[in-house]
């Protein structure tokens, strides 16, 4: 979601976490395991399939805490491992519930090695598991009961669990449309010359469920079908690369259903498609009791490399697929790679790298939608923020972070929170009370919570301090940025509403002349209700060199334009503080039939 670059930040920040003081969690499980040559592979490494293994237990235990029942694994993110753990280490896993919700709940599974002798820490992996209880003896599903944060830590993990939720939901059909709208081009398998039938690669084997093999509640642990679904498709990586590859990540997948002691589980594991440096294998579990039919209990999808004795990858050979049913495979694992490759860049990527935007197409919509979010998110929860100027109750606090500075403008304004979320979330809007927006046109409705636009913004003034363009760029030329706004409604009691905005670049709107085109890594508002009728109105901005001129003399208090931007903003709010709801959808979706919209040329895709 290994470490999930998935969902990889919120542990990103933990080195400025382990700073607070440490609450005991009540659902929060440790283990610790030393590990042995029982535990280990030929290279004297622990085994993925044992680390599963105690991750999956650890993970369960933290489920049953709290919901006192027993629980199965429903799902686990995708999982990307980072570090290999040696014979004599130690294995250190946390697990502990972010959220409850009205029959599953997330759990967190941290995972580092210790090094007994040096004394070294690492983490090794980062995972996030979904978990069901068990039905009663009536077969009624038990309700959880909710979670509640107490830590700011806790509090943007809650909220953030939300947004994972979303993209598993959509993960399926999101390889369904990347094949059917032809955003993959499909490749000709037998382009390739010396390639390797993948017939010649195929897997089976049947294991027998023992009372070893169960857990408490009597069905086959699911620690112990994803160490027997790794072991079938390492040998058939194997049988590629004639090698002893190494397993980098497993795809995200879900339990369909459990088995029982008794049950036959029949793992089959192919090579769906081998690439330059990397191979899928694809691994499906069926169960059957006897002469009973065969079910459908799990798939995987896992990704394996060949390292040299240098530790890099080896270049591996081509795969010939089987037709139809191999084709499709071979076609699947394509999109799948193209949607870690995504993630990659959308999310993995250091704030300091640049560009600052990705390309924005419908099918990496939902991480670009999810780190959006999570990332304005994140940026609020921070603790260390400090103040720099107040007037008349209007706050600007700064926050320097890896040499990153961001800012935070906030006041309270008597207006209800629903009512300014909805008008603050239409950004066509913002140029009648913000003088730093001279334009704002909504150029493409994603779907309900998310849209795109393009701002301009007047020019940064000559030779001002962090400009990039100030020694050539004529003074006068205005600034454009592609933005896109993610939405959201809170998540529970206590929790902000959020318009969260971050810069994309779109095929159909390249930078042009007369325009010097700006990038935002993550701004926006959180709105947060203090009152029946009250809320608390928070803007924040990560100062790109774009952004910076304009509030560097806030910061060094030698202006107070913050002060007077946000003045409007909240006078913007009282004039329509009574309009209703039904009035501000429309002003919201008549930019949608706009000529300028971008529907002729991007159909609309609702993730």
């Amino acid at each position: 979601m290994m470490t999930s670059r998935l969902f990889g930040d919120v542990e990103d920040e933990e080195e400025e976490e382990e700073e607070e003081e440490e609450r005991n969690n009540p659902t929060e499980v440790k283990m610790s395991q030393i590990v042995m040559p029982c535990h280990s592979n030929h290279r004297q490494e622990l085994s993925v399939g044992q680390l599963l293994k105690w991750m999956d237990s650890t993970a369960c235990l933290s489920a049953e805490r709290h919901a006192g029942s027993p629980c199965v694994t429903a799902s686990i993110d995708d999982i990307y491992f980072e570090h290999t753990i040696s014979v004599g280490q130690v294995v250190n896993i946390r697990a502990k519930v972010n959220r409850a919700f009205n029959t599953s709940m997330e759990v967190g599974i941290q995972v580092s090695c210790e090094d007994l002798f040096s004394d070294r820490h690492w983490r090794v992996c980062h995972a996030y598991a979904t978990f069901v209880t068990q039905r009663t003896s009536t077969g009624q599903k038990v309700t959880l009961k909710p979670i509640v944060p107490h830590t700011q830590k806790e509090q943007v993990e809650y909220s953030v669990a939300a947004e994972r939720r979303r993209v598993r939901m959509v993960h399926d059909d999101i390889i369904k449309d990347l094949l059917s709208s032809g955003s993959i081009q499909q490749a000709d398998s037998s382009a390739v010359s010396n390639k390797v039938a993948a017939e010649k690669t195929k897997v089976e084997s049947v294991e027998l469920v023992l009372p070893p093999h169960a857990n408490h509640q009597v069905n086959t642990f699911g620690g112990q079908i994803m160490a027997w679904m790794v072991n079938v498709a390492t040998i058939a990586a194997s049988r590629l690369c004639q090698a002893h590859p190494t397993l980098r990540t497993i795809d995200m997948f879900t339990f369909r259903g459990p088995s029982q002691v008794g049950d036959r589980l029949l793992m089959k594991a192919i090579v769906n498609n081998a690439f330059k440096n990397s191979m899928e294998v694809g691994v499906r579990a069926e169960a059957y009791h006897e002469d009973g039919p065969n079910r459908h209990i799990n798939s995987a999808f896992m990704t394996f490399e060949v390292l040299d004795d240098h530790g890099k990858p080896c270049t591996l050979p081509r795969i010939r697929p089987e037709p139809l049913e191999g084709e499709r495979r071979f076609q699947e694992a394509i999109a799948r790679k193209k949607i870690r490759l995504d993630r990659k860049y959308i999310i993995s990527r250091k704030q300091a790298e640049v560009p600052l935007s990705v390309p924005w197409d419908p099918t990496n919509q939902v991480y670009l939608s999810y780190n959006n979010v999570s990332a304005l998110k994140m940026l609020s929860a921070r603790n260390n923020w400090r103040l720099s100027s107040e007037k008349d109750k209007v706050r600007l606090y700064t926050l320097e972070h890896k040499s990153m500075l961001s800012f935070r403008v906030e006041s309270e304004v008597d207006v209800p929170a629903h009512r300014a979320f909805c008008l603050l979330a239409e950004l066509s809007n913002r140029p009648s009370w913000d003088t730093h927006y001279k334009k704002c046109e909504r150029i493409h409705r994603v779907d309900d919570d998310d849209f795109l636009y393009r701002v301009v913004t007047p020019s940064v003034p000559p030779g001002a301090v962090g400009s990039p363009t100030s020694a050539s760029t004529p003074e006068g030329i205005l600034q454009d940025f592609i933005l896109l706004a993610s939405k959201r409604k809170p998540c529970g009691s206590g929790d902000s509403y959020v318009i969260a905005l971050r810069s994309v670049t779109l095929p159909t709107h390249p930078p042009t002349e007369g325009y010097n085109r700006g990038e935002v890594l993550c701004a926006g508002f959180t709105i947060l209700e203090t009152t029946q009728n009250k809320s608390l109105i928070s803007y924040y901005n990560q100062a790109s060199p774009e952004v910076l001129p304009y509030i560097s003399t806030d910061i060094a208090g030698l202006s107070s334009s913050f002060y007077h931007t946000f003045c409007s903003c909240s006078q913007y709010l009282a004039r329509n503080r009574l309009q209703s709801d039904s009035e501000v959808q429309d002003d919201q979706f008549q930019a949608a039939d706009s000529p300028s919209s971008l529907s002729e040329t991007l159909h609309s895709t609702h993730l």
